[in-house]
C-alpha cells in the first residue's frame, strides 16, 4: 500500500538532494514527487509517495523529521487528505475520430489545451486512479506523448497538516 508524505522544508538548494539521499541510502523508492514554493518564499512544500512496510515507513517519518531543513512532516496516508495529479496527453486525432475523442475526454472533464491538425493535447487532473483510467481509455487511439506530475496532497483537517 502506498503512503503519502507531506513535508514543509526550508527553500534552500540541496534540501531535496538530502531528502532523496535519505531514501537512496536505505534503498527506498520514491514513486511520486512534487515540490513547489509556498506562499512564504522561504519555505517549500514537498509531496512524496512511497510504498514501504509499516515499520520502515514509521522509521522514515522519524528520519525525515530529524533532517535540519525539514520544518514539519505529515503522514497523509490515513485517508483524511486530498491528492491530485495532473497529466498532459497528446492523442493522434484524424478527422473521423475527432468528435468521438472529444466526447470521451469530456467524460473525464479533460480540457483541450491544444487542437492541432492531427492531434489533441488534453489536460486532466484527479487522483491517480482517474489519471490511469483516462490514459487506459485513450490507448485505443494513438497516444503520442504523456507527461504527468507527481501527486500534490493536503490534509483535510488543519490539525493534521502544516501550520504556517
Amino acid at each position: 500500500m502506498s503512503q503519502t508524505i507531506s513535508l514543509l522544508v526550508e527553500n534552500k538548494f540541496g534540501v531535496l538532494a538530502r531528502i532523496a539521499g535519505l531514501f537512496s541510502a536505505r534503498g527506498y523508492n520514491i514513486d511520486s514527487l512534487s515540490v513547489a514554493q509556498t506562499e512564504d518564499p522561504t519555505l517549500s512544500h514537498i509531496t512524496l509517495v512511497t510504498d514501504l512496510e509499516p515499520k520502515a515507513f514509521q522509521q522514515l517519518l522519524k528520519l525525515l523529521d530529524k533532517l535540519v531543513d525539514v520544518v514539519s512532516v505529515a503522514d497523509l496516508s490515513n485517508g483524511h487528505s486530498v491528492a491530485r495529479e495532473l497529466a498532459l496527453l497528446k492523442v493522434k486525432a484524424d478527422q473521423a475520430q475527432r468528435v468521438e475523442i472529444l466526447k470521451e475526454a469530456e467524460l473525464f472533464r479533460a480540457r483541450v489545451i491544444h487542437a492541432g491538425i492531427d492531434a489533441y493535447i488534453f489536460e486532466v487532473t484527479g487522483d491517480t486512479g482517474k489519471i490511469e483510467a483516462f490514459i487506459r481509455l485513450f490507448q485505443k487511439y494513438e497516444i503520442q506523448e504523456v507527461a504527468r506530475t507527481g501527486a500534490v496532497a493536503m490534509a483535510r483537517d488543519s490539525r493534521q497538516g502544516h501550520a504556517i
